[in-house]
């Protein structure tokens, strides 16, 4: 899939996170084309999961800068606000509203942050429920559902808020085995439309099969990146080599 060369959807510029002494990101420089799907794997404690998180400020960095669109991420209020409604995030708890049907769940973006009326918001909402393949749970609050339905609902809520990119941090790693495929199947489906990814997984199929580009994180560093097939034939690190070698037969 041809990547567009214009200014990145989001950019990371020399950015670095501690949590107290512990150096948890480490002069990080990395950016995504529109369109691109960049797949973030590593060891546990990698800072993977930090990095997503930083994108929309969920977590905040000591120094360095995070550009959405060219623009640099604000530090708090409406501005910040405004950039998060653009880059969507799926959790890997789901994180949806318990007390609130799903079709309640998907169109509260939507009304309260985007000011779309009610009948439209709720008639997107279904078309997106309906997307991943669980419309006909609509009027279900979050307890009724099996957990890839929920993940599956926390997708369709993303989507609501018509983002630039999304992001997803270890989507599938609190789901039975047989409910990881039904979220990974919407998510190369948007993957094939062009919506930009960044996605930090364990699911090294979907990596090879889906990722425009593999980054290997450890030690809060990136160690490599590279395409799926080079990175995963030829890795060029003794890190990504001990740690494709530790994964194998899982």
């Amino acid at each position: 899939m041809a990547i567009e060369t214009a200014t990145p959807v989001i950019e990371l510029r020399h950015v670095d996170k501690h949590y107290g002494p512990l150096h948890v990101l480490r002069d990080i420089n990395l950016s995504v084309a529109k369109g691109e799907v960049l797949v973030v794997i590593g060891p546990s404690g990698s800072g993977k999961s930090t990095m997503c998180r930083t994108i929309n400020r969920l977590e905040t960095i000591d120094s360095g800068e995070i550009l959405i669109e060219g623009t640099p991420l604000p530090q708090e209020g409406k501005e910040l606000a405004a950039l998060r409604a653009k880059v969507g995030m799926v959790f890997q708890s789901f994180n949806l509203f318990a007390h609130k049907t799903i079709l309640q769940n998907v169109t509260m973006g939507p009304i309260e942050v985007l000011h779309t009326p009610r009948e439209q918001a709720e008639a997107e909402a279904m078309e997106l429920l309906r997307r991943v393949g669980v419309d006909s749970q609509a009027a279900k609050v979050p307890a009724q559902l099996s957990g890839g339905q929920q993940q599956r609902v926390a997708i369709a809520r993303s989507l609501a808020m018509h983002p630039t990119a999304m992001l997803f941090d270890e989507p599938t790693s609190a789901l039975d085995p047989e409910m990881i495929n039904e979220v990974l199947a919407v998510m190369v489906e948007l993957a094939q439309e062009g919506m930009t990814m960044v996605v930090v997984t364990h699911e090294m199929n979907f990596a090879r099969r889906v990722a425009n580009r593999v980054v290997f994180m450890a030690d809060g560093q990136i160690v490599e990146q590279n395409s799926p097939d080079e990175f995963f034939d030829h890795p060029q690190s003794q890190r990504a080599k001990d740690f494709l070698e530790s994964i194998k037969g899982h």
